[in-house]
């Protein structure tokens, strides 16, 4: 009799592995809170696995059967963005990408889902099918959104008190003024309680805004301008003041320079402009550089630089800006501050002689 033994103790030990392996893999997909599924070119579900009813609504035949799809799946809003990623995808053989975005539910709920999905091409280069995973984030999402919310409660609370300290101070300088009769002394004091003034108003837009990151800047310049006609104890009547504004919104960073910057510009053409009659016309206008340049006129010697997004126009119809200065190198504090102010938001100024002052100043966003 003969007989053959054979060692095959690496191939059940392999087996034992791969069995182990399939278990590992069979449980890691029981528990995964996702779904992980395959498309055809055109986004057809050709296979899907997971947790398809608790994420969509829809059970897996629903969608291999063609009764749902991903267009009605995926939220609206953000069907777009969804649709970009997939043709992107769609001509990019091997290409990987990942995409966060929200399904809507068959009973209308809304789940934040993040995606990741591959183009699987053979070795020529030929499309085979799409790929991918997606696995619920809607706790993350609800977590980040609270966030959020708390943030904007405390930046809304540091701008109300920001604001409510520089009022004080504008108080305080207006009781410490009331201790002199010099003019020139007074008229100082109500030119820094002006600049506490016109930072004060940008706090408290911040304040009142949605997202206390920007402000609508016309209505800022509408505000500020009415409380320089007041300080100057101005009636509309002697002042003419003219405001084309668009509706731009800026953040604090070009905010706060730029009211000063205007609030240094007006409070000098009310002070110097028109010296004999006390009447005239003070004209502001902002918008968008390319409107601007088809609606003002500049000198040859301006500064138009393409980074330059808006445009401040801040003009009179008064003496003019006497030829004998240089206002990029004057004495006065409030030009020093203009020309400082103008340097620290990147921007441009021009001053445009003749029937009155025009000062052009150009900014980036």
């Amino acid at each position: 009799m003969v007989g053959v033994i054979k060692d095959i103790t690496e191939s059940k030990l392999a087996l034992k592995k791969l069995e182990k392996s399939e278990e590992r893999f069979r449980t890691f997909m029981e528990k995964f809170r996702g779904i992980a599924f395959q498309m055809d070119i055109d986004f057809n579900p050709i296979f899907m696995h997971g947790s398809v009813e608790e994420l969509t609504g829809y059970c897996i035949d629903d969608f291999l059967s063609g009764k749902t799809n991903w267009v009605r799946a995926t939220y609206p809003e953000d069907l777009p963005g969804a649709m970009e990623v997939l043709e992107l995808i769609r001509n990019t053989p091997n290409f990987l990408i990942e995409h966060e975005f929200r399904l809507r539910r068959r009973d209308g709920k809304i789940r934040w889902v993040h995606g990741i999905i591959q183009n699987i091409a053979d070795d020529a280069g030929n499309f085979q099918y799409f790929q991918g995973t997606l696995y619920d984030i809607n706790e993350r999402k609800i977590a980040e959104e609270a966030l959020e919310k708390i943030e904007v409660v405390r930046k809304k609370e540091i701008h109300h008190r920001i604001k409510n300290n520089l009022q004080v101070i504008s108080s305080l300088l207006a009781l410490q003024s009331e201790n002199f009769r010099d003019d020139a002394v007074v008229e100082a004091f109500r030119e820094s309680q002006n600049r506490v003034i016109s930072m004060s108003l940008i706090h408290e837009e911040l304040y009142k805004s949605r997202d206390v990151e920007t402000i609508d800047f016309a209505t800022y310049l509408r505000e500020l301008t009415s409380d320089l006609l007041q300080s100057y104890k101005v009636g509309s009547s002697d002042i003419r003041l003219k405001l084309d504004l668009d509706n731009i919104s800026l953040g604090i960073d070009s905010s706060i320079p730029l009211g000063i910057i205007v609030n240094e510009l007006v409070s000098n053409s009310l002070k110097h402009a028109f010296p004999e009659s006390g009447k005239g016309e003070i004209r502001i206008k902002l918008s968008r550089l390319s409107e601007a340049k088809q609606n003002i006129s500049e000198p040859e010697d301006s500064i138009g630089e393409k980074n330059k997004c808006f445009t401040l126009l801040v003009a009179d119809n008064g003496v003019g800006f006497p030829e004998y200065i240089d206002f990029k190198s004057t004495s006065s504090l409030g030009m020093q501050l203009v020309n400082t102010l103008v340097d620290q938001i990147d921007g441009s100024i021009t001053l445009k002689r003749g029937a009155g002052t025009d000062f052009i100043i150009q900014f980036p966003e």
